[in-house]
């Protein structure tokens, strides 16, 4: 299943700093970023929902991370 997030990730600094703990979640199959939409999307394939744990992830780096219906 594909999972979209609305994140305040803006440069690949800020995507360096998380993406070992992404990397660390086994659920997820694969992750990539978006940073020419204007939402800075995050879009995850994972085997089952995963959006508590990755929004409680960004809020320990201090990034928002909201999931897109």
């Amino acid at each position: 299943m594909v999972y979209v997030f609305k994140t305040s990730i803006e440069d690949k600094k800020q995507i360096k700093s998380i993406s070992k703990n992404l990397n660390e979640i086994q659920e997820i199959q694969r992750w990539n970023f978006d940073l020419e939409d204007c939402d800075n999307i995050l879009r995850i394939v994972a085997e089952k929902n995963i959006s508590k744990t990755v929004c409680e992830l960004f809020s320990a780096f201090n990034y928002t991370c909201i999931e897109l219906e």
